[in-house]
């Protein structure tokens, strides 16, 4: 298994992600240019609408195509989302006032109960930490331990 680094941030023309779409909630249909794709590899790609965010899809079928040479369109599983909705929040540290403004994707469906699980679920892999509606940067987080 490898891992392959299709985000748009890290965008490099000889290694290009050219679609990727859902079939049905976590399939995907994903086509690409090099990289030389296999069966359980692991898909790194940004999600449509984001800056930062980005999903990983396990590779389950790959088929590379003859022309145009190098392009590859393979079948993968990843996140379950209905209705993918992208939501831009901000928190302040409550020790120093550090500022984070971040992006976090919920399931629409779900509405808005999923929202603070979600951005506080996003705000723990950004290293902060929050305790109802107090927050400490990564910073402030460590001197308080």
């Amino acid at each position: 298994m490898v891992e392959h680094d299709f985000r748009y941030n890290l965008f490099n023309p000889q290694h290009t992600l050219i679609e990727c779409r859902a079939l049905v909630p976590g399939r995907y249909q994903v086509t690409g240019n090099g990289g030389s794709i296999q069966k359980h590899d692991v898909l790194l790609v940004t999600l449509k609408g984001s800056k930062d965010l980005s999903m990983r899809l396990t590779v389950e079928t790959v088929r590379h195509l003859i022309n145009p040479t190098g392009q590859w369109v393979a079948v993968a599983s990843g996140p379950v989302f209905g209705e993918l909705a992208i939501h831009t929040w901000e928190v302040n540290c409550d020790s120093c006032q550090a500022n984070l403004s971040f992006e976090f994707a919920v399931d629409a469906k779900l509405g808005k109960k999923a929202l603070q699980p979600a951005a506080t679920a996003r705000i723990a892999e950004l290293g902060w930490s929050s305790r109802g509606d107090k927050h400490l940067c990564p910073k402030c987080k460590e001197t308080a331990q």
